[in-house]
């Protein structure tokens, strides 16, 4: 299967693979796992998708802001196989957190956002373990964010 060809069939624009902004690294290669540090929503322009899921954004708005943080996931898989995506394996697990108000129950309807993106570009190699966690607040006021494990060949 060419991700590649997946990502282009399906009108996918990656974005830019974002830097770290603060004391750690966006990827980890151990043995054949790459983990990728969490992924915050930022939009196609580059704004941060912020607000709480349930007050300030509805599930459809926290799936849209999910779908771009596995869009940053892939960007940064990408970057850390050389531009190659070839290199992927399957994608083990998944873990998001939606910044949601005290009331709100479907942060997995949220991360669906995420795991459909990871799905559609990896095919079967991107069926996933997942949790999905609702939180009282993510960095900068973001909706969501989501970080991945990644198994090599």
């Amino acid at each position: 299967m060419n991700y590649d060809e997946n990502i282009k069939k399906n009108n996918i624009n990656l974005p830019k693979a974002p830097d770290p902004v603060g004391s750690y690294v966006a990827t980890k290669i151990v043995n054949k796992l790459l983990y990728i540090s969490g992924q915050i929503s930022i939009d196609e322009d580059g704004k941060l998708i912020k607000g709480k899921v349930g007050k300030n954004l509805d599930v459809d708005e926290g799936y849209k802001a999910a779908e771009r943080c596995a869009l940053s996931i892939v960007a940064q898989a990408k970057k850390a196989c050389n531009n190659d995506l070839s290199k992927i394996k399957n994608c083990i697990k998944l873990t998001g957190f939606v910044n949601s108000s005290d009331d709100f129950i479907d942060q997995p309807k949220v991360i669906n956002g995420a795991s459909d993106t990871i799905v559609k570009i990896f095919g079967n190699n991107g069926m996933h373990t997942r949790a999905a966690v609702s939180v009282n607040s993510l960095p900068l006021g973001v909706s969501v964010e989501v970080d991945a494990i990644f198994e090599l060949n």
